[in-house]
C-alpha cells in the first residue's frame, strides 16, 4: 500500500510524517525504515526506527531509486513500513515530464508482494496528481 501526505514546500508535510512514523512505532510488530535526502531529523525520531540519508548514495533515476528500494527490502525480512520524505527528490522524479504514477505504481506492486506499506511526502497540491493518485493521500496541506 502507498500512502501520500502532499502540499507545497513549507506547508509542514515532513512533521506529519515525523509525527505519523513515531507514533506507528510504538504499536509496530516489524521494523520501520525512514529515508530522507539528510540526517537532519535523526534526533527528531525514535531510535527505533532506522533513517537511511539517501544523499549518501549515487541514485541517478527513478528505476535505480526502484531498485535501491527493493535493496532494502532484500536485507531486513520483517520491514513493515518505510517512510519517504522528500519523495520526489529522492526518487529523482522532479522533473516536469517525470512519471511520478509510474514509480509509485512500481512500489505500490512491491509492497504488496512484500507486505510492506509506503508513506511518502510529496512537494505538490492535491490538484496536481492524477486521480489514481489523489485516491492515495492520507493528508492534503
Amino acid at each position: 500500500m502507498v500512502q501520500l501526505i502532499v502540499g507545497k514546500k513549507g506547508k509542514g508535510k515532513t512533521k506529519h510524517l515525523l509525527d505519523k512514523v513515531n507514533s506507528v512505532i510504538k504499536t509496530a510488530s516489524g521494523s520501520i525504515v525512514y529515508l530522507d535526502k539528510s540526517s537532519k531529523h535523526m534526533y527528531e525520531l525514535n531510535n527505533k526506527v532506522r533513517l537511511i540519508d539517501c544523499s549518501r548514495y549515487p541514485l541517478r533515476n527513478s528505476d535505480e531509486f526502484v531498485g535501491f528500494i527493493c535493496g532494502i527490502l532484500s536485507q531486513d525480512h520483517d520491514l513493515e513500513q518505510m517512510y519517504l520524505d522528500s519523495f520526489l527528490r529522492i526518487a529523482k522524479l522532479e522533473e516536469e515530464d517525470a512519471d511520478i504514477e509510474d514509480c509509485i505504481t512500481q512500489l505500490e506492486n512491491i509492497g504488496k508482494i512484500f507486505n510492506v506499506t509506503f508513506v511518502f511526502s510529496i512537494s505538490k497540491d492535491k490538484e496536481e496528481l492524477s486521480e489514481s493518485l489523489q485516491e492515495k493521500i492520507i493528508i492534503a496541506l
